[in-house]
């Protein structure tokens, strides 16, 4: 089984994302070189429920001004991009695909936004910050491709400073047995690591993290999906959307997300935990 961090970024690395997204954008009258951050939330909330689900999430703390952000597993940026414009936050964002940072780094740019957003290639495991550097720890549908989530919790609450808190809006195993595939976040069984929502309270109180709030939203995305995939069939694909990020199996991962949401082998959860 190939699961090193270079089998997850060879997943997600598509090429060309950039020219891609810029060519659609212009395909829909917008000057790529005068955008605003809304202009690019059709594609760069790479999740279920897109930015529905990061507004959701965002309103389970009280983020302050100022609040230093730590978003793992930041695909494009949107959600840096969203928490430094609506909520005046500080954020970093780390990825382990070199192309998803380099894009971040290139859009932030654009929008006015590298002040207050900064974009590395770094591994959730192994986080180049130090100890208690962060206000807020966030990350969305991440933890799917991370096999040692005790390392990974732990690694969190390391850099997450005490009183803060840890958004997360993830996937995890369901009653309803193995998966189907393939899916946005693996082709196959090879890199998808999901654990059960209690395997998950456990390991984040293992790390030090009290849950103070853990929501299925599994029918919400469901129908969120069924949606999407109800529009396109009646329009089409968008020029600009998360199919560019996921290759020419995009209308199959869809549907299998809903197959396996639909027979219970997969659960959606927002929590917020705060580190001890």
């Amino acid at each position: 089984m190939d699961n090193t961090p270079e089998s997850v970024e060879k997943h997600y690395g598509r090429g060309r994302i950039l020219d891609s997204i810029l060519a659609s954008l212009r395909q829909m009258g917008k000057d790529p070189d005068h955008l605003k951050p809304e202009d690019l939330a059709p594609v760069d909330e790479f999740h279920v429920r897109g930015r529905e689900g990061t507004v959701e999430l965002a309103g389970r703390a009280s983020i302050r001004p100022g609040t230093r952000v730590l978003d793992v597993g930041c695909g494009l940026g949107g959600t840096a991009r969203y928490l430094a414009v609506e909520h005046g936050c500080q954020v970093t964002g780390i990825d382990l695909t070199e192309e998803y940072v380099e894009v971040a780094n290139a859009l932030a740019k654009r929008v006015g936004l590298a002040d207050r957003t900064r974009f590395l290639q770094a591994n959730a495991l192994a986080m180049p910050f130090d100890a208690r550097e962060f206000d807020m720890a966030w990350t969305q549908h991440v933890q799917m491709n991370i096999a040692d989530k005790a390392a990974f919790y732990r690694e969190i609450g390391r850099v997450t400073a005490r009183g803060g808190r840890f958004l997360f809006h993830d996937i995890f195993a369901g009653e309803g047995g193995p998966l189907h595939f393939p899916v946005p976040w693996a082709e196959d069984a090879s890199i998808s690591f999901l654990a059960t929502p209690a395997q998950a309270k456990k390991l984040l109180e293992d790390a030090g993290f009290v849950v103070r709030e853990w929501v299925d939203t599994t029918q919400a995305s469901l129908q969120w999906t069924l949606g999407v995939i109800e529009r396109v069939k009646a329009s089409g694909l968008p020029p600009l959307g998360i199919h560019l990020l996921m290759g020419e199996t995009a209308k199959t991962k869809i549907e299998t997300v809903v197959r396996n949401m639909r027979e219970g082998r997969i659960v959606v959860v927002q929590a917020c935990a705060e580190k001890r």
